[in-house]
């Protein structure tokens, strides 16, 4: 996992990323408030997030090629507070390759590794 520490608070690092995202006019297709279905059990965990998104126009070569790709895509990343600090975390897309039969693609993974690092960094502030 690629991690970068955030020098924002953790509701301005989300608000970041979701609109690093926006702005590059990709698709958000999900929120995942992990500590939210925490407390909804009635246990404390501390602000942690996925925020899952992507572009079709991307992923669907891959898919294309191997279906089972699926399973890791859409683009994924999560933030959480860790005691004071907020981190950004995210799997390096170009190990895709490496379970599924999408090294053809790897110029797309590279893309796809450059626009994470990028969201990751304008999110982290």
């Amino acid at each position: 996992m690629i991690i970068n520490s955030s020098g924002s608070s953790y509701e301005d690092t989300v608000r970041f990323l979701i609109n690093a995202i926006e702005d590059r006019g990709l698709e958000l297709f999900a929120r995942i408030d992990h500590a939210a279905g925490a407390r909804g059990v009635e246990l404390e965990l501390a602000e942690e997030e996925v925020i899952v998104f992507g572009s079709p126009r991307s992923g669907t070569p891959l898919m294309q090629s191997d279906p089972r790709v699926g399973l890791d895509l859409p683009l994924r990343m999560l933030v959480w507070r860790q005691g004071e600090e907020v981190c950004l975390g995210y799997h390096d897309p170009r190990d895709l390759s490496l379970e599924y039969d999408i090294s053809l693609h790897q110029p797309l993974l590279e893309q796809m590794a450059t626009l994470l690092a990028e969201l990751s960094a304008e999110a982290a502030g």
